[in-house]
């Protein structure tokens, strides 16, 4: 029927002869019309072959693209995309998530239904119920009037949790607010009277324009649609069911991606009835801070269990979908709603633990400095002399830096204390050993040249005992300049190992030059208590090989301990260790070496000579 009407219309004679045109007769230069889809589209099939300009009043894509390409068909009604965007943009600015749908049953409502449903949820918004209802919907002054007519207000609708319903009644969308499933308040979205201006895209509709019945004007964009934005009412009822339009938003299509809604929040009139503006719609109240989203199983995303967050991270807003991570040097709170900064970790001064290591020290270092002092007041007598006098002094020397170099690990590390600090330690604590080396090897050289016809006798002496010193010492030096020359240590700080502190550490470059300084140590420690070991048994008035050999266990075990706890420690209590390691190794050395001789020094003065050491091994 809709063809045939066309054709006649085209072709008016007496008979169905379509493209004859018979008679004089007026041309159709373009029609115009308000029908329902169906019939638009079929006509437009009719009228885009006579390249007949089409212009509809139609309420829903009331031709196909390609007959709108061609350009033979222009619709009067807004965009209904801009529309449905609108819709969207005002439930999101109100925080609506759970939200009704209404739609008549034709095929405007389906191809509704089609469209915003996927919009609704690529945006976070749940339908929690779909009515299709056989009537229009016409508004009269009272919402539920109009919708008691379509016969949806059943109990359930009405105890439904969505307190927000969204309409679609041929060209207008309606956004309803229940207030006690009895009262209302409308937001629509009518036609904007804002001029537009159209593009070019047919010689007959060139930039026109015409006044509709209400003096507005009317133009028309290149897709033969109406340029025009939407206006946002808030409809205010009465109890007569009068109601007045107060206009508080529009929706701008020229305004930037995700801008469009502009809406005046202090100038909707919410009803009385409402204790929160805006209201909520939502499945369940939004979780708190501290909490985020789980999925309800077999339930809309919408709804959902909150749940604190994982340990670690934080949320400070009300309906957060996850929790997040704070910024690397900020951890949450207990109720972790917040971050907070991380606290410095490093040994300073003014720690307990760093004031008992300085003490420490100190005493340690009292304790060498008067030991070095009874060995030169005393250096003279038959115990001081009796194993290399100028060695014994190079130790004591050694170890007392060794104790005052653990002070550079307290404090904030900065560019002078890091790379001074490991390499110091290394190469103090290299010439001790060296030092403790050399004192053994000249016990079993002594021993071997009192032996008849011996020929060890032209190494014995102070200079093999230096060149020992020296030769180990400056393999230590060469490492540690290497170290400094390629990746020297340097101040650095970690965010990451520790959840509430931040660790100011020195950063020790190449990790590899580290235990090679280490391992080196290690190597030369492990040759004295082998040497000394091996010289235990040589007599008494050459030997403090069994001293050595001690200390040597003592020195070797503190070391061997040192690593899986340095490497299991992090932030001050790895310098801690490491202070612990120096002190405990520094004072084996000097308790197992020298405190025997000091013993017959200060206490027994009267064993410390030549013949006393000569009939005790006798």
């Amino acid at each position: 029927m809709a063809y045939r009407t066309t054709l006649d219309l085209l072709f008016k004679s007496r008979h169905f002869v379509p493209n004859y045109i018979c008679g004089i007769q007026k041309n159709v230069v373009g029609v115009v019309g308000g029908l329902s889809s169906d019939t638009s589209s079929s006509m437009a099939d009719v009228l885009g072959l006579y390249k007949i300009p089409q212009i509809s009043y139609g309420s829903f894509e009331p031709a196909t693209n390609d007959q709108i390409k061609r350009g033979f068909f222009y619709r009067m009604v807004p965009n209904e995309d801009l529309q449905f965007k609108g819709i969207i943009q005002l439930l999101l600015h109100f925080g609506w998530k759970w939200v009704g749908l209404i739609t008549p049953i034709n095929e405007a409502g389906e191809r509704f239904l089609q469209i915003i449903e996927p919009m609704l949820y690529q945006n976070g918004i749940c339908s929690e119920f779909t009515e299709k209802v056989e009537c229009h919907l016409h508004f009269t002054g009272n919402i539920l009037d109009m919708l008691d007519d379509t016969g949806i207000l059943t109990p359930a609708f009405i105890s439904s949790k969505a307190n927000v319903v969204v309409i679609y009644a041929e060209s207008i969308l309606w956004v309803t607010i229940a207030i006690e499933a009895r009262n209302m308040i409308q937001l629509l979205l009518p036609p904007s009277k804002r001029k537009q201006h159209v593009g070019k895209h047919h010689s007959l509709l060139q930039r026109i324009s015409f006044n509709n019945s209400a003096g507005d004007e009317i133009t028309l964009n290149e897709h033969g649609e109406l340029a025009a934005g939407f206006d946002i009412i808030n409809l205010v009822t009465f109890p007569n069911n009068s109601y007045v339009r107060i206009k508080v938003g529009k929706l701008d299509p020229q305004a930037p991606p995700g801008k469009e809604l502009i809406i005046n929040g202090n100038g909707i009139q919410w009803h009385r009835l409402f204790t929160q503006v805006p209201p909520l719609s939502l499945c369940n109240a939004n979780c708190l801070p501290g909490y985020e989203k789980k999925k309800k199983e077999g339930k809309k995303f919408c709804c959902y269990d909150c749940d604190p967050c994982p340990r670690g991270m934080f949320s400070n807003e009300k309906g957060l979908e996850t929790c997040a991570r704070c910024p690397p040097d900020q951890y949450p709170n207990e109720e972790q709603n917040e971050c907070i900064p991380k606290k410095p970790n490093v040994l300073g001064f003014g720690e307990t633990l760093a004031m008992v290591s300085t003490f420490s020290v100190l005493l340690f270092s009292l304790i060498t400095a008067m030991v070095l002092g009874i060995f030169i007041k005393h250096q003279d007598t038959a115990i001081v002399k009796a194993n290399n006098r100028s060695l014994t002094y190079i130790l004591l020397i050694s170890l007392l830096l060794c104790f005052l170099c653990s002070l550079m690990f307290i404090g904030m590390p900065n560019k002078a204390t890091c790379p001074l600090r490991q390499t110091a330690f290394g190469i103090v604590f290299s010439v001790a050993l060296s030092s403790i080396l050399a004192k053994t090897i000249s016990v079993v050289l002594a021993f071997m040249a009192t032996k008849p016809d011996s020929t060890i006798r032209k190494w014995v002496g102070k200079k093999l005992a230096y060149s020992i010193v020296l030769s180990c010492s400056v393999i230590q030096v060469g490492i540690c300049a290497s170290w400094l020359a390629t990746s020297a240590p340097f101040p650095d700080v970690d965010i990451h190992s520790m959840t509430e502190e931040i660790i100011f550490l020195c950063n020790e470059g190449s990790v590899l030059m580290f235990y090679c300084v280490l391992g080196y140590m290690g190597f030369l420690a492990i040759i004295s208590f082998t040497v000394a070991f091996l010289a235990r048994k040589l007599p008494d008035s050459f030997n403090e090989a069994k001293f050595i050999t001690f200390s040597m266990l003592v020195f070797c075990s503190v070391w061997f301990s040192f690593i899986p706890t340095y490497l299991s420690t992090r932030g001050k209590y790895m310098v801690a260790v490491e202070i612990f390691s120096i002190l405990a190794s520094s004072a084996g050395l000097l308790g197992c070496i020298f405190s025997p001789k000091c013993y017959i020094i200060v206490v027994r003065p009267e064993l410390n000579n030549r013949e006393q050491l000569i009939r005790r091994k006798m």
